[in-house]
């Protein structure tokens, strides 16, 4: 499965949290998450009880092939998302990283698709490798004997990558099924909203399925076990498997629908409309005469002027609220000032995606919004684009 954006507040996340860097193809830097290693260990238990049963005479070292499975089958699952990381580079959408974590892995991929097509396309490519190396490793047992290391090795391969396909085919969000569903429905309708809608809910129906459903079916002895051979620890373990998968799918879905507001609503952040009308002063004005100045004019911020004009700093708001009021005759607006630093001079044009980019770029308390011929229009605060950020996200999908 494979998600872009991010939720919450517009924050970007750092590259190194990841957690262990293996390699960067493509230029994607892969990163095996601390919950790997605890699903590593997990399925090489599982897998080696189940060798016992098979290849009794391996004694100890069935771990150690159990081990080779469980890194193996994660290269699988490396596979599948780089099939995605491929497919979103060659539609020059940005990939932030690739990352190995608990049931699976994740291709964050920073833009939306442009059309439906190619979303569906996108979200297409992973399943379909994931098909291909079950392919691969059924004809790849056809050469090796039956009843051995290498033939229930590669049993094991041929399987879980059809799981994995047919997993990530189920058509609800996160999966890479419902991005197809999402595709489908934002066709039909022209809204990617609207298929964002039906596949987010659709993923929510499923995770209640998988956490009811999942349970029962071990149960039944549909998946191969007689109830017979079904012990209470069996019953536990397939429950928690099944909460634990409900849980993913069910938060993914929700992801996904904050994702596509977030998504909607952000070129209702406008620079121009957030900023707060300034007016310069010079270095050494009384912060008393330079809030006089402000109140004449109607403005709200303080820009700090050197002698021919050219703005150096900003005045900071909190920085204000600090001076008590008998004091501000005496303190200049300079010990209050944050210097201009690259970065902290904003278009009045920007907006949106754009606009937080920009501003992530270089964080700061308040920014100097300039007209494009470079003529000071005001400062904008950080708290007021959250605020608008925040009002934006909880205004209802049109």
């Amino acid at each position: 499965m494979d998600e872009s954006g991010e939720s919450g507040k517009p924050q970007r996340p750092r590259e190194s949290g990841g957690g262990l860097l293996m390699g960067r193809p493509f230029g994607v830097p892969v990163y095996v998450a601390p919950s790997w290693f605890l699903v590593a260990a997990l399925i090489t238990w599982v897998f080696g009880e189940q060798l016992e049963r098979v290849l009794p005479e391996l004694g100890g070292l069935r771990y150690l092939v159990s081990l080779f499975f469980a890194v193996a089958f994660y290269g699988s699952v490396l596979v599948h998302e780089l099939a995605h990381t491929v497919a979103a580079l060659r539609f020059k959408l940005p990939v932030r990283r690739i990352q190995l974590q608990f049931f699976g892995g994740v291709s964050e991929i920073e833009k939306e698709s442009e059309t439906p097509g190619r979303e569906f396309v996108l979200a297409f490519v992973g399943p379909l490798l994931s098909l291909v190396l079950s392919g691969v490793f059924y004809v790849a047992m056809q050469a090796v004997e039956p009843g051995t290391v290498p033939g229930v090795l590669l049993a094991g391969l041929m399987i879980s990558n059809l799981i994995v396909a047919a997993f990530n085919l189920l058509p609800g969000l996160p999966l890479d099924g419902g991005r197809m569903l999402r595709a489908v429905v934002w066709k039909i309708s022209g809204k990617p909203m609207t298929g964002t809608i039906a596949a987010a809910w659709t993923g929510r129906a499923l995770a209640v399925t998988v956490l009811i459903g999942l349970p029962l079916v071990t149960q039944t002895g549909l998946l191969g076990r007689s109830p017979e051979e079904i012990s209470g620890l069996d019953t536990i373990t397939d429950a928690l498997l099944a909460a634990i998968l409900a849980a993913i799918i069910w938060t993914g879905a929700g992801n996904s629908l904050r994702m596509a507001r977030l998504r909607e609503h952000l070129p209702d952040l406008r620079a121009r409309a957030l900023t707060r009308r300034a007016v310069p002063v010079q270095s050494d004005t009384p912060l008393s005469e330079a809030l006089r100045r402000a109140n004449e004019a109607g403005a709200r911020a303080l820009v700090v002027v050197d002698g021919q004009g050219e703005p150096t700093a900003v005045v900071r708001e909190a920085a204000i609220a600090g001076v008590p009021e008998h004091r501000r005759p005496w303190v200049a607006v300079s010990g209050l000032a944050q210097d201009l630093k690259p970065g902290m001079r904003v278009s009045a044009e920007l907006s949106g995606e754009e606009l937080l980019d920009t501003l992530r770029a270089t964080p700061a308390t308040e920014y100097l919004v300039v007209e494009e011929t470079g003529e000071i229009y005001g400062v904008l605060s950080t708290a007021d684009v959250e605020r608008a950020f925040v009002a934006a996200m909880a205004r209802p999908s049109s």
